[in-house]
């Protein structure tokens, strides 16, 4: 049986693999100092995790098992980008920018943020997708509803963010920019986008070849739109 098979079959246990997760992110927060771009992102990402596991314990997912299996091997697209990094190696193009720029003094914590998002959402969403397909024996619109469901708690989840990131009044020189910068990207977007890039991983996966070609292209502009929201800011 496939790891991520194995994975599926626990998913369905009481113990959720998603505490595994949550403590994951948890035990970054005593390794990077909070200004770390890649640590605000986790913050925020720990944040998102918690209360999508808190809503499968109290059943907000009509389907435990897919909504377990999606939120983790999605969560665990991310931690792997972290490994990599920690052991000297080059992570995907659609995370590179954040892990280059995380300590840049002219990029502002809400850039950080939703570059992560970016990341996340725009690649490893659609790959985890195809992923929960394969370990559910399922097709990608079996998944949908849990599909919509983590996208909801991410899209109040941005709102959150950007209201509390955001400068303050006092800073309004740097926020007229910032808003312009941030304005051209969109969560719903991003989650569509995804959806479509999943769908078509999907019907394209006896195809080898092309399924890696469109996932480099993928992993590639998503970095490209991660790294203009990442641009420094006097």
């Amino acid at each position: 049986m496939a790891q991520t098979e194995q994975f599926a079959a626990r998913a369905g246990s009481r113990t959720s693999p998603v505490d595994s997760v949550v403590a994951r992110m948890r035990s970054y927060r005593s390794d990077w100092p909070a200004t770390d771009g890649v640590a605000v992102f986790n913050r925020v990402y720990l944040a998102v995790t918690e209360e999508i596991g808190r809503r499968i314990g109290s059943g907000g997912f009509p389907d435990r098992r897919a909504a377990v299996t999606l939120d983790v091997l999605f969560a665990r697209r991310y931690l792997t980008a972290v490994e990599t990094v920690a052991q000297g190696r080059r992570a995907p193009a659609c995370w590179r920018p954040l892990f280059q720029y995380r300590r840049h003094p002219g990029v502002r914590p809400v850039q950080f943020a939703l570059a992560g998002i970016n990341a996340h959402i725009g690649h490893d969403l659609a790959l985890a997708v195809v992923d929960t397909s394969r370990a559910l024996d399922c097709e990608p619109a079996d998944l949908e509803g849990e599909f919509e469901r983590v996208g909801d708690i991410l899209t109040l989840l941005e709102e959150r963010i950007r209201e509390d990131l955001m400068p303050g009044p006092d800073l309004l020189e740097l926020a007229d920019p910032l808003t312009h910068l941030l304005g051209s990207w969109s969560l719903d977007r991003a989650r569509d986008g995804a959806w479509s890039a999943a769908r078509l991983l999907w019907g394209v996966r006896e195809f080898p070849g092309l399924a890696e070609e469109f996932t480099e292209r993928l992993d590639t502009g998503v970095g490209l739109v991660g790294r203009c929201l990442l641009t420094p800011l006097p």
